[in-house]
């Protein structure tokens, strides 16, 4: 995509990225986040009726996911932005209002039908505001501290729960996590959108616009530039294992804390560690972004070692080599989003964006039922071992496509699809 040339209007573009961290840090603020399986369970839920209620989370984001993209698409991704939190934090009221199994289950259908609702708007968005500004090549690195600041917003909620719990128990946890949700529709409220008109050609060429399309159309665009273009299919798939994979373990972390031979008292304290690292990794995207190839593929080969070797090692210090892939997930998962952004063309962006992130949520769904076949059988340690080695897979394999395309001559070379990098 063609960049213009004029000169980056620097306080719109820090209109955009200081909304999006605000938004990004208000969106995780969500004080019931540490406690919701414990207030399930005070409630007298039984672990099956809890894991039901995770399969209904996980189906309602795949449910929601692409459509919601297809919406983004033909209308505007800021009200949707808006509404996310409001729909998140109309699932959490539900659950102190009337905590029962089946307000739950409809709160978890809320909660995933909020977090579909900004997935694929809020990155389409903001590639879309930051090419228009001529700064799209600022992406990797504002999308980095906006994790960070969601990151941030984990662990304040963290650090309040506790307190909020013993002062106003589950009913203030719940106001508070509503308001957490009522701050970031606010915060969306200011984020800048300028959509050019339908028929109107914008000012940085898209040979592949797919006009003034409606939401069916819309879908269809966005499946065939996935089925039809090397290119973004094979960043959609990058962008689904690599996000998959940690996300699905970071799950299991207590348990590997646990196997270390620590207190229940000092699990808190080594995921501290894997937080820390998360936050670096968000924050390295100005450093990554300038890797070809090899320099990713290391950086993967990174994560399933460290992944391995700190779970593993059964100590507390593994917690370090822990925190290190952490780290280098976070960094990892930015960049690949950043490479599809790159190389989406056409009005489908969010649906494209969307369909990585169902690619994403599925695979996740896989990874947490192998995992626990694992775990009954060898262990946390190994099972965690084994999930992380995808990472080394995806890591060859970039390494030998790249040498195999290397090998080919330039005139069709040329012609071949663009990998990863």
């Amino acid at each position: 995509m063609i960049q213009l040339a004029t000169r980056v209007p620097d306080p719109a573009v820090r209109r955009l990225t200081t909304t999006l961290y605000g938004y990004a840090f208000f969106s995780d603020v969500v004080l019931l986040y540490p406690l919701y399986v414990v207030f399930f369970a005070d409630t007298g839920l039984s672990v099956g009726q809890i894991a039901s209620l995770f399969v209904i989370w996980s189906a309602a984001g795949i449910l929601f996911e692409v459509p919601s993209g297809a919406w983004a698409d033909v209308a505007s991704r800021r009200l949707l932005l808006c509404l996310a939190p409001l729909v998140s934090a109309a699932g959490f009221a539900l659950w102190v209002l009337a905590p029962s199994y089946p307000a739950f289950a409809l709160g978890f259908l809320l909660w995933g039908a909020g977090g579909a609702l900004a997935s694929g708007a809020l990155e389409a968005l903001v590639w879309t505001e930051l090419d228009r500004l001529g700064a799209a090549g600022r992406y990797a690195r504002v999308l980095g501290r906006a994790r960070t600041a969601g990151v941030l917003g984990v662990v304040v909620s963290g650090v309040l729960a506790g307190p909020v719990l013993a002062a106003g128990g589950y009913p203030a946890v719940g106001a508070a996590s509503v308001l957490a949700g009522l701050l970031a529709a606010a915060v969306a409220a200011r984020f800048p959108e300028h959509r050019p008109p339908a028929g109107v050609v914008s000012a940085v060429a898209d040979p592949d616009d797919d006009g003034d399309l409606g939401w069916w159309d819309t879908l269809r665009a966005g499946v065939g530039q996935v089925r039809e273009r090397p290119p973004v299919r094979s960043a959609v798939l990058l962008v689904a294992v690599v996000a998959a994979d940690w996300g699905a373990l970071d799950e299991y972390t207590p348990l590997v804390a646990l196997d270390t031979g620590v207190g229940a008292q000092a699990v808190p304290l080594l995921l501290l560690l894997l937080w820390a690292g998360v936050t670096v990794g968000g924050l390295l995207a100005p450093v990554g972004e300038r890797w070809g190839v090899r320099g990713y593929a290391a950086l993967l080969a990174l994560v399933g070692l460290a992944l391995a070797g700190g779970a593993l090692l059964r100590h507390p210090a593994g917690f370090v080599l822990l925190a290190v892939a952490f780290g280098a997930a976070q960094l990892a998962t930015v960049l690949a989003d950043a490479r599809l952004q790159a190389r989406i063309t056409g009005d489908s962006r969010a649906t494209v964006t969307s369909l990585a992130g169902m690619a994403t949520d599925v695979l996740i769904i896989v990874t947490y039922a192998g995992y626990g076949l694992l775990a009954t059988v060898a262990g946390n340690a190994v099972a965690f071992a084994l999930t992380a080695a995808p990472y080394l897979v995806l890591a060859l394999a970039l390494l030998t496509r790249r040498r195999r395309r290397a090998a080919v001559p330039t005139g069709v070379a040329a012609a071949l699809p663009a990998g990863p990098d």
